[in-house]
């Protein structure tokens, strides 16, 4: 009887010596065959017997910048006929610059202005002459449009011109080649286009700040 309780006893004291925890060991079979723990149940599919596939989320539509429409280019000008309004603006205003600019099928000379509104004429000349001397300005050209403000200056109350630069600007625009300074006098200012051959011609004013603007046909 003693012989069999020391048999017995052996089994636990060798799971004893090994030092094994749990969870290091594997499981061990019950005597019925049934593994100790079992495995976990599947996810409850509502009795179908196929999980439904999880819907992804739609991708967010990229946003591309709109970028605005560039403005139609104004066709060339075609009349070549004389140009005046009158006008008596008080006081009269400033020439402060001309500039000048290569279109499409056009060049573009802008005449600015600080105050109101005033009157002009533009025409064609046989030659540009300075006003007060009546020098002839001596820049060959095929033709010359003449612009011509009033009333108008160019200089301010200390006699300072306003319109600064040389009185003779080269252009090198496709018509237009020179821009020239022809006169400050008695409250009329000119500006004397000298081109390659006569074209037709358009005057348009805009305001804020005050242009005049003269597009000659290339």
């Amino acid at each position: 009887m003693k012989t069999r309780l020391a048999l017995a006893t052996l089994p636990l004291a060798g799971l004893v010596a090994c030092g094994g925890t749990a969870a290091e060991s594997p499981a061990m079979p019950s005597p019925g065959g049934t593994p100790a723990a079992s495995a976990p149940a599947p996810p409850d599919t509502g009795g179908g017997g196929t999980p439904e596939p999880v819907e992804s989320a739609e991708p967010t539509p990229s946003v591309k910048p709109v970028t605005p429409p560039k403005p139609a280019e104004l066709p060339p000008p075609t009349s070549t006929k004389p140009i005046s309004v009158e006008r008596s603006p008080v006081p009269p205003p400033t020439v402060t610059g001309v500039r000048y600019a290569r279109h499409a099928s056009f060049d573009r000379v802008v005449v600015d202005l600080a105050g109101a509104r005033t009157g002009y004429a533009v025409k064609w000349v046989p030659r540009l002459v300075q006003d007060g001397s009546g020098a002839v300005v001596k820049i060959k050209g095929g033709a010359y449009l003449q612009v011509t403000l009033f009333p108008a200056y160019a200089h301010n109350e200390a006699g300072e011109p306003t319109w600064k630069g040389p009185r003779e600007v080269a252009a090198k625009l496709p018509n237009v080649t020179h821009v020239v300074k022809t006169g400050d006098f008695e409250g009329v200012v000119g500006v004397g286009l000298v081109l390659k051959h006569k074209a037709g011609f358009r005057v348009t004013e805009q305001s804020s700040p005050t242009r005049l603007v003269i597009d000659v046909a290339h």
